[in-house]
């Protein structure tokens, strides 16, 4: 029996529909919050590494997203450190455009910051760096989590938001020992 071009393309459109239905219904189990977070061990005392979390100007020194666009536009306001300093960002297509505000700041233990990137998709988050004492050093973590909304659900189907930001967080971590270390 010959198929004809008809049922041919009525297949692919039933193949096509059941892979979309597939894709959504994966992306409907995905939680509703998400949280990437890496740690380090770092052979200094939190003293002496709280200062690269307390001042966003910082952050170029460590963090690799400051690093990938040497011609990012950047805004510091408000505080020169700690609760309520603020650091806009606008950059190419990797780095886009975005706002960090520090919130709560608890001395050699914790900053707190929300996070809101404008491109390449608008999104609110919160930022976490904390400090706890390890051994004769001190373990410093980096974390990011907020609201999955169901596009960046359906998005995660296809690839891992963990290891893609866990990546990046592990490369500043490796940074920041290096230079609380020196």
């Amino acid at each position: 029996m010959m198929m004809t071009p008809f049922y041919i393309v009525l297949g692919i459109g039933a193949v096509m529909i059941t892979a979309v239905v597939i894709v959504l219904i994966l992306a409907s189990m995905k939680p509703n919050q998400f949280r990437v977070e890496r740690s380090i061990d770092i052979a200094a005392p939190a003293s002496k590494i709280f200062p690269y979390f307390e001042d966003l100007k910082q952050q170029r020194n460590w963090s690799p997203y400051d690093q990938k666009d040497p011609d990012m536009k950047r805004v510091y306001s408000g505080r020169d450190k700690g609760v309520g300093q603020i650091y806009e960002w606008d950059g190419n297509r990797e780095i886009g455009a975005g706002r960090q505000e520090i919130t709560a700041v608890t001395p050699d233990k914790k900053v707190e910051a929300t996070i809101d990137f404008y491109r390449p998709m608008q999104v609110k988050n919160r930022i976490e760096f904390s400090l706890k004492p390890a051994g004769n050093g001190t373990n410093a973590t980096w974390a990011i989590f907020g609201p999955m909304p169901f596009m960046s659900k359906v998005m995660s189907v296809f690839m891992s938001f963990d290891r893609m930001v866990g990546n990046e967080f592990e490369k500043g971590l490796l940074q920041l020992k290096a230079l609380a270390e020196k």
